[in-house]
């Protein structure tokens, strides 16, 4: 099971696929649909890839850092390194498949939820969970640099136990 096989400098993902945005056919088998879904977004479906696919997409909506998904891999005997975890997530964040959330500077979780939505961090627990309200807002905006504009906005709420 070796992901080395991709020519130099190739990411892996299809432009002429990730440009047509054609929306994968989806069964309810999470084994077909990861496929459907890296062949929609551009991505080879590697043994690897869809190996961790279905450990990510296959238990409904989840947040999970990388070296929460090596840990399951590990123990579903899926044989891949750590930086084969880190290289898939960033690639399926990449093709839009995953939603990136950064809670400090040490710790990113992957959300396969990549609608717009904002998160509650437990820090007790370490735990990154959505924010169940879709009609919260920030009332004002920054003034944003000329030439930039803002990509996507994302809160994280931080909540501890009361003491």
């Amino acid at each position: 099971m070796n992901d080395q096989a991709s020519p130099p400098n190739d990411d892996g993902i299809d432009p002429a696929a990730r440009a047509a945005g054609h929306q994968p056919a989806l069964t309810g088998c999470p084994w077909h649909d990861v496929n459907e879904m890296l062949q929609a977004a551009g991505l080879r479906p590697t043994r690897q890839r869809m190996a961790l696919g279905w450990l990510l997409f296959g238990k409904g909506a989840r947040h999970l850092t990388a070296e929460m998904l090596y840990e399951e891999a590990t123990l579903a005997k899926v044989p891949v390194s750590l930086a084969t975890v880190y290289n898939t997530l960033n690639q399926l964040t990449d093709a839009g498949l995953l939603r990136q959330v950064s809670v400090d500077g040490t710790k990113t979780y992957f959300d396969t939820n990549v609608t717009a939505h904002h998160h509650f961090y437990l820090e007790n627990n370490h735990e990154l969970v959505d924010i169940p309200d879709p009609h919260l807002v920030l009332s004002k905006m920054p003034d944003v640099p000329e030439g930039y504009e803002i990509a996507r906005v994302d809160m994280v709420v931080r909540l501890r136990k009361k003491r």
